[in-house]
């Protein structure tokens, strides 16, 4: 009978047998158990990490949403200060402008002060003098020229000012075309989601790029920048109130002038008038005085002539008379009479000579005075018409005076600036 094959080698007992079979069993419980564990904690991994993603994603969405909100209020108050800004400078440009124009409208008076004082250089002999109207017109060349140069100091005061406005809204300008590009990329990270195709891995996104700044300094310089827009615009509004108070001042002192002036102009025509109307009086009366004067040399000299014949005849008489003979040639009352009688005619007849002679004299005096008066007569009618021509060269300056207050009424109703103002989304 045959006899089965064995295998070579050692043989277990039953019990190795069974110990084997329970350590299997009791291995595979215990890596069972272990699995257990980590599928359990896996799944809590991934359970928190979802959340954790989910929860990060929300937040992250809310601070962006809270950082959108945050730039646009910025974003308005920046247009909205910029705005301010240009309404500013519109008024800043009409206050300048307007004061351009006032001084502008002085070159006009001064041009006319000068006239009058060229007219009034005409006047000839005694007329050529000193008076309040000189005194006045050149005080107007004063005012004028301080005027002048005030309104000129306003004028570079408000252009130095809108230099500092325009500075002020070009860093509004860039700090509002900031936001609005951080807006819009803020917006698009908004809208990104996990399943939005523009989005992939990126090397080093945590990187801190130069020139970061914090939430504060971001703030800061925001309000910085509006900060000083305001100020600059209280300057501006302050200065635009000095500039108005100063041309109501200057114009006050022109017109103020202007009617001394002007005064002064009425008076000393009135006072030429007056001078001219007496004169032209004491011409005509010294004019009537010859005229009688030349009527009693006339008579004078008839009357000197009418003399001679008396004496003629007394000396003829007394001639003759010597050519009495013996004593005859007595000195008798004839012959006293007769001298007594020539020497009647003869005091007379230089008496009226005398006479003659002082009223020629007289008459020669009367003469030379009205060509003297007749000369400043002459003078004082050119004087006259020279102060007429310059009354009405002065008033030039009232006619300007009331053309420039209509048109400071009207308001223009185009912005002057010309400027290109920012588009604001």
């Amino acid at each position: 009978m045959a006899t089965p094959s064995m295998k070579p080698g050692l043989r277990c007992g039953v019990s190795d047998w069974e110990n084997n079979n329970t350590q299997i069993s009791r291995t595979a419980e215990h890596m069972r158990q272990i699995s257990h564990l980590i599928r359990q904690e896996g799944r809590a991994l991934r359970n928190e990490t979802t959340s954790k993603v989910i929860c990060d994603e929300y937040d992250n969405s809310c601070r962006l949403s809270d950082r959108v909100r945050d730039i646009t209020h910025w974003k308005k108050s920046l247009e909205a200060c910029a705005l301010k800004v240009d309404s500013e400078m519109d008024l800043l440009i009409l206050a300048k402008e307007e004061t351009e124009r006032a001084l502008a409208a002085t070159v006009l008076p001064l041009e006319v002060t000068a006239e009058c004082l060229t007219l009034r250089e005409g006047r000839r002999g005694n007329e050529l003098v000193s008076d309040l109207v000189e005194a006045e017109l050149k005080k107007e060349v004063e005012v004028i020229t301080v005027v002048q140069r005030v309104l000129q100091n306003s004028i570079d005061q408000a252009f130095q000012q809108l230099c500092l406005l325009q500075e002020a809204r070009h860093q509004l300008t860039l700090d509002l075309q900031h936001k609005m590009e951080a807006l819009d990329v803020d917006i698009y990270c908004l809208s990104l989601t996990v399943t939005s195709p523009e989005i992939s891995l990126k090397p080093n996104p945590t990187r801190v790029l130069p020139g970061s700044t914090t939430p504060q300094q971001w703030e800061q310089f925001s309000h910085g920048n509006i900060s000083r827009a305001k100020d600059e615009m209280q300057n501006s509004l302050q200065l635009r109130e000095n500039i108005s108070l100063t041309r109501t001042q200057v114009q006050n002192e022109l017109d103020a002038q202007r009617i001394a002036t002007e005064f002064a102009f009425r008076k000393h025509t009135h006072h030429l008038e007056q001078a001219q109307q007496e004169l032209q009086w004491q011409l005509k009366t010294t004019q009537d005085e010859i005229s009688e004067l030349e009527k009693d040399i006339r008579e004078l000299e008839r009357d000197v002539q009418a003399e001679m014949a008396p004496l003629k005849l007394v000396h003829t008489r007394l001639e003759n008379r010597t050519k009495r003979p013996g004593m005859d040639l007595c000195r008798d009352d004839v012959q006293y009479g007769l001298v007594e009688e020539s020497k009647h005619l003869d005091s007379t007849i230089l008496a009226l000579k005398q006479k003659l002679a002082q009223t020629q004299d007289s008459l020669q005096s009367l003469r030379k005075h009205e060509a003297q008066m007749l000369e400043d007569l002459s003078c004082k009618k050119e004087a006259l018409s020279l102060e007429q021509r310059s009354v009405k060269t002065h008033q030039r300056m009232t006619l300007a005076a009331k053309t420039e207050a209509s048109l400071s009424a009207v308001v223009p109703l185009t912005n002057s600036s010309n400027r290109h103002k920012l588009e604001m989304a």
